[in-house]
């Protein structure tokens, strides 16, 4: 038997297209035409994908699902650096999604944010902080 090897993180969405609309505006590559599918998977690093599964969808095969009330998540995001955690930030507040944490300098060395995607999950924002 071969060893489990980490390949996926799966969501439930409410709203398949306002969810592809979400991490569009992140810069992850979205397949086209995905909007009317129940089932997305988009590529987050080699061998890693975000499964985004419709509530209808996740229903037609488990009958005990029940849709969460708000995020129960979170994938997290290096921007490169500080400046890119403010931009990103900015860019998709700009764009409607609500902000849980306006960026900030995080006493464990990294400039963080965070913002909910349609569903309610957490997306993290971060980067290191230039060493003093």
């Amino acid at each position: 038997m071969t060893q489990p090897r980490f390949a996926a993180i799966g969501f439930p969405v409410a709203d398949m297209a306002r969810s592809l609309e979400f991490y569009r505006a992140l810069g992850l590559d979205v397949p086209d035409g995905a909007e009317d599918t129940p089932h997305v998977e988009i590529a987050l690093a080699p061998g890693v994908k975000l499964l985004l599964d419709t509530h209808a969808t996740i229903a037609s095969f488990d009958s005990g699902f029940t849709p969460p009330d708000g995020g129960s998540a979170s994938l997290a995001f290096d921007c490169g650096d500080p400046a890119g955690v403010d931009a990103m930030h900015e860019k998709l507040t700009a764009a409607g999604y609500e902000s849980h944490l306006a960026p900030w300098d995080a006493f464990w060395g990294q400039r963080y944010a965070v913002v909910h995607d349609p569903d309610g999950n957490g997306v993290d924002l971060y980067a290191a902080l230039p060493a003093d």
